[in-house]
């Protein structure tokens, strides 16, 4: 029996699926992603994410997600949304199951493109891009947490930026605060850590005061953003 995740995704499959030009790229071209952090994966593409913190250790996890920030941004975000947040036009990628099934689909998808009626709906990413590339940028959109995830935590996150902007926060114990949080967001993908704004905060958040500015910053952008 499909789960929700899965039922979410096949639904978006058929809305991008109908007759029409509900999205297309067109001549666009995709932008070159910098891949020079990530460890070599082989020529042939795989059918699973390497990247994944279990196969491959967690700083080769954040290089990924970072990377694949930049690279969903710049060559997937005019039809699929920024953040991964689809509009409706396009699949929401969210809802990709971060397991083999998944996988398979977006290597699919990513390698060779999608043309439906003589258009093409997505170009072939992956002789341009890559394969490094791709899984990072999967690995970037099977992290994204689920919408309102952190709605039950607003009042304390203002809190804590309060304390940072004001100078008197405990960076340490602030940045365990953080990490705690984050560890309770969950993903739309299924996936077992979601970088959020608090997983960000926390990554740049030291004892040091230097850094509560940028820590501060990135919790207000991400209140901002869940208004």
């Amino acid at each position: 029996m499909l789960d929700v995740r899965n039922r979410r995704f096949l639904a978006a499959l058929l809305l991008a699926g109908l007759p029409g030009p509900l999205f297309a790229h067109g001549d666009v071209a995709p932008q070159p992603v910098n891949t020079d952090a990530l460890p070599e994966v082989g020529e042939e593409w795989l059918t699973e994410n390497p990247y994944r913190a279990d196969a491959a250790g967690e700083e080769v996890w954040k290089a990924a997600v970072k990377i694949g920030d930049s690279g969903f941004n710049q060559n997937c975000a005019r039809c699929h949304g920024l953040g991964a947040v689809s509009g409706g036009l396009a699949p929401d990628l969210r809802f990709l199951e971060a397991e083999e099934y998944g996988d398979e689909w977006f290597a699919e998808r990513f390698q060779h493109g999608y043309t439906q009626d003589g258009t093409t709906k997505m170009p072939a990413f992956g002789p341009v891009l890559g394969q490094k590339a791709g899984w990072a940028i999967r690995t970037y959109i099977e992290t994204r947490p689920e919408d309102g995830a952190l709605d039950s935590h607003t009042d304390r996150l203002r809190a804590i930026v309060a304390d940072l902007e004001a100078g008197t926060a405990d960076g340490v114990a602030v940045k365990e605060e953080l990490q705690q949080i984050n560890s309770g967001v969950k993903t739309f993908s299924g996936a077992p850590v979601a970088d959020s704004t608090v997983s960000r905060a926390a990554e740049v958040l030291s004892a040091d005061k230097a850094s509560f500015k940028h820590a501060a910053e990135l919790l207000t952008l991400g209140l901002s953003a869940a208004k």
